[in-house]
């Protein structure tokens, strides 16, 4: 998209040379979420997908996002509170979820209104997490709002005194 410039960082190098096979256009660099290299309210968008799952402690992580963010944020997590969880997430998670931190909205609210996040809305997806055609059509007619989906999507406005 023209005009958009696009940053995104891992610990992993062997993942920032994927990602940068994938998109040359952007700038990969590699870096701790919770120790940013970038300064305050720097970017207008920050965008996280389950990465607050694998970062302990996440709180910082999430800090350091709020505090380069300039207008709006949008993190994605595992949610506790779901089939998805009853499924692939005790003990400890199994595949892909082995070690996963699997957030509730009241944990990561707490830690929005902590940090002053304003205008935070929830919207949750993957209710059924088998994956069958019922399921799929079952996942198109439930609403966003319900709170009980596998993952949740967390949006909402930096702080005010981050905003510029």
């Amino acid at each position: 998209m023209p005009g958009l410039h696009v940053t995104g960082i891992d610990l992993d190098t062997d993942w920032l040379e994927f990602a940068r096979s994938r998109d040359a256009a952007a700038a990969y660099i590699r870096s701790d979420a919770r120790a940013l290299p970038f300064a305050d309210g720097c970017f207008d968008l920050v965008v996280s997908v389950t990465s607050l799952c694998f970062i302990y402690p996440w709180q910082v992580a999430l800090n350091e996002m709020l505090r380069v963010t300039r207008r709006r944020f949008a993190i994605g997590v595992l949610n506790r509170d779901s089939l998805l969880w009853r499924q692939k997430g005790q003990d400890n998670g199994s595949g892909a979820y082995r070690g996963a931190h699997w957030h509730t909205n009241a944990e990561i609210r707490s830690a929005l209104d902590w940090l002053q996040a304003q205008d935070i809305r929830f919207r949750s997806a993957i209710f059924l997490p088998s994956g069958s055609p019922v399921a799929r059509v079952a996942e198109r007619m439930l609403p966003a709002r319900l709170s009980w989906g596998g993952f949740t999507i967390v949006s909402g406005t930096a702080p005010m005194v981050r905003r510029q």
